[in-house]
């Protein structure tokens, strides 16, 4: 069972490598095409930096699944070493993968209303003018067709699957 829950954990891991991985290899189109969306609405481009907002790997998109892949490879050879903390440990992370996928999920299906809200919270009225759907379009189409949705829900689906199989590969073991 320990090697079942491993192989979950192998599995998760890469599916979040997935994430800068994309990002690295599309963002930069898919800033340009944000860019090119806000220059036609009127806005300069200058906000996309001015505010923070990246499409491409750096920062927290490179971080944040670069650690949780990181953690997953750990606890996967902890649990094909069969050392008591890959148990221990799975226990711990495993919950919180599900919780933190959860949140990105949650982000990606709201994206829209929150880049409004944060835009409105800025009180720019250069930022007030941004059409956000056709903002947000404009850069997803800046990444292959196979990213939104087909790598994004294989995504999902390895992290959900992969995790629920794997607590339950370790409360089996």
């Amino acid at each position: 069972m320990t090697t079942i829950a491993a192989a979950m954990q192998l599995l998760i891991a890469v599916a979040f490598v997935t994430i800068p991985l994309v990002r690295h290899r599309y963002g930069p189109a898919a800033q340009a095409a944000a860019e090119r969306e806000l220059e036609r609405q009127g806005v300069p481009a200058r906000v996309l930096a001015e505010n923070r907002l990246r499409f491409d790997a750096g920062g927290h998109e490179t971080a944040a699944p670069a650690t949780v892949a990181l953690i997953m490879i750990v606890l996967a050879a902890l649990n094909l070493a069969g050392h008591h903390w890959g148990e221990i440990l799975s226990w711990t992370f495993m919950p919180l993968v599900l919780i933190g996928n959860g949140v990105i999920l949650y982000s990606q299906l709201t994206a829209t209303r929150s880049v409004q809200a944060a835009f409105a919270r800025k009180n720019d009225p250069m930022l007030a003018r941004v059409d956000v759907p056709a903002f947000l379009k404009a850069s997803e189409e800046g990444f292959p067709r196979w990213v939104f949705p087909i790598l994004q829900n294989a995504r999902h689906t390895a992290v959900f699957g992969g995790a629920a199989i794997a607590l339950l590969a370790t409360a089996l073991a």
